[in-house]
């Protein structure tokens, strides 16, 4: 019984003694290059059968969303409407699968570069 718990204590303090190395140390740095390029992502999501919807975020704060939105409206027919969520921030969703619409109208635009939209969906 006594060569148990002393077996148990040496497994507690070899536990413990991890706990003070962090493996991801570097990566959390604030000065690492990882992480610092501002990317915009535009996603589909499906909802209803063949209803989708496409959500755009990671735009600059700088923008005026609703004046983007306004424009995306008009250009490729659709609805659409500026979510504010808690965690991301202001996020654009339109009706419809529009990734490729929204993507180049954003190039075209002058608003963010080819290499910083991300794509995501199926």
């Amino acid at each position: 019984m006594f060569s148990v718990l002393m077996k148990l204590e040496v497994y507690a303090n070899n536990v413990s003694s991890t706990d003070e190395i962090d493996p991801f140390a570097e990566a959390n740095a604030e000065d690492s290059g990882a992480g610092t390029k501002d990317y915009v992502h535009v996603r589909v999501q499906q909802r209803n059968g063949r209803k989708s919807l496409t959500t755009v975020q990671g735009l600059k704060k700088e923008y005026s969303y609703n004046k983007i939105l306004k424009d995306l409206k008009k250009e490729f027919c659709c609805n659409g409407t500026v979510v504010q969520d808690p965690e991301l921030g202001q996020v654009i969703q339109l009706q419809g699968d529009q990734r490729k619409n929204v993507s180049t109208f954003l190039v075209q635009a002058g608003i963010v570069k080819k290499e910083n939209i991300k794509i995501h969906g199926f």
